[in-house]
């Protein structure tokens, strides 16, 4: 027998062994896909049930809440809950007040974390990393820390009890300079440099560089910024003193401070004030994915 002939028959051999093993190989990728894609759908279920459950209160009757029993679906659907809301409340005002300061503080956050965090990034000056760092450094301080300072700003300033004493202290945040800095560094200096040898300044670079390559970091500073001033309840609390300049948040307190709170109409205002950040973490995810994942590349 030839060389090449025990070749053959060894290869021949082995191939039901091989054979076996790649189908053991795909079995055990097949058990690990199911195993995974279950506890998938466990984590999905126990993370969406709250929320699922605010809906359903929401548009239950009042008499599903002292029922003996348990239900997942409410006995008849009704939006009495809502409409006694907003006929008890001002719901309208605090809407539109929590609309007018997240507008306002978002835009401003954006502007100025995207300039600080481009002059950390691509200028050189005395000092440009200890100030960097003492401003990470106050990521380490306790909110209620500075909310002594803060509010002795605002007074000094005349601005409290009006928008612009919630506006104007969170206006910019040092985690949105550090994303808006680690996302900055990842544009080529190339293409900074090529600009300036055409003339052009610093601001004319931010402006026509590096502007229209941070679509994903607009994105992520949007839906951060946006969503914690939508939800933030102990500064506007402090910083606000009239009724018609409350805030959701604030207004949800108010609803559990009654003498018989009303817990379906709790739930109905708590869907009313979650409902837009939702839409507007579905309008932007797949930018916010994609600044996430750059902004953490240096």
């Amino acid at each position: 027998m030839t060389a090449a002939t025990e070749q053959r028959v060894r290869t021949r051999a082995a191939a039901p062994a091989r054979a076996g093993h790649v189908h053991s190989r795909r079995r055990r990728q097949r058990a690990t896909t199911i195993v995974r894609f279950v506890i998938a759908v466990v984590v999905c279920v126990v993370m969406a049930f709250p929320f699922y459950w605010m809906v359903v209160v929401a548009l239950s009757p009042k008499d599903d809440l002292f029922s003996t029993v348990f239900k997942l679906w409410p006995s008849r659907l009704t939006l009495d809950n809502f409409t006694g809301l907003f006929a008890s409340y001002d719901i309208g005002t605090w809407f539109g007040n929590s609309i007018v300061v997240t507008v306002f503080v978002t835009v401003l956050g954006v502007v100025v974390n995207l300039l600080a965090g481009y002059a950390f990034a691509k200028l050189r000056f005395l000092g440009r990393s200890a100030l960097f760092f003492a401003a990470l450094a106050t990521l380490v301080l306790p909110v209620q820390v500075t909310m002594v300072a803060q509010f002795r700003l605002v007074t000094d300033l005349g601005i409290y009890g009006t928008y612009w004493a919630v506006i104007l202290p969170t206006a910019a945040t040092a985690t949105g300079v550090f994303l808006a800095r680690q996302f900055i560094l990842g544009i080529p200096d190339e293409l900074l440099e090529a600009a300036k040898l055409d003339g052009a300044g610093s601001f004319r670079l931010f402006r026509s560089i590096v502007l229209p390559l941070c679509r994903p970091l607009i994105a992520v500073l949007v839906v951060l910024i946006a969503m914690a001033t939508w939800n933030d309840f102990a500064w506007p609390l402090i910083a606000l003193k009239q009724d018609f300049l409350f805030t959701l948040p604030i207004g949800l307190l108010y609803l559990q401070g009654q003498t018989t709170p009303d817990f379906t109409q709790i739930m109905a205002l708590a869907l009313i004030a979650l409902l837009p950040m939702i839409v507007l973490f579905l309008v932007l995810q797949r930018y916010f994915v994609q600044g996430i994942a750059r902004s953490g590349i240096r």
